[in-house]
């Protein structure tokens, strides 16, 4: 069964524009062993959140266990994973979850084409 990490605006389309994910990708939910959240998400998210450049209501983390998903920590492991990528792509978050997800053996679903680049499965939207 998959296991996926979910890229952060993934997540934040599930809860407020779920239409924007394909619905191929919506009902493979179901078989999905664990859909895990990251804890970069959650620091980009509430960034965002307090210099104003999105706004939702309530907190990421709260949502997240609501729709059944499974927090994945920031380990040292994966700082220095992230560090030793190259820089096809140069937000620190995503490339957070690149290397969260190879360490883990994820796969990162996600819209972002440029994370094609690195040597991680994608299920892209």
């Amino acid at each position: 069964m998959a296991r996926w990490l979910l890229d952060t605006h993934i997540l934040l389309w599930l809860d407020a524009e779920p239409e924007r994910i394909p619905r191929q990708i919506l009902a493979q939910f179901d078989r999905v062993e664990t859909a895990y959240f990251s804890a970069a998400s959650v620091w980009e998210l509430e960034i965002k959140r307090s210099v104003g450049k999105i706004r939702f209501d309530g907190r990421v983390t709260a949502f997240a266990e609501r729709a059944g998903l499974a927090e994945l920590p920031i380990a040292a492991r994966h700082a220095e994973a992230a560090a030793a990528l190259p820089l096809h792509h140069r937000d620190p978050f995503d490339r957070m979850l690149v290397a969260q997800a190879v360490a883990e053996g994820l796969t990162l679903v996600t819209a972002d084409q440029r994370l094609r680049a690195y040597p991680v499965a994608l299920l892209g939207v």
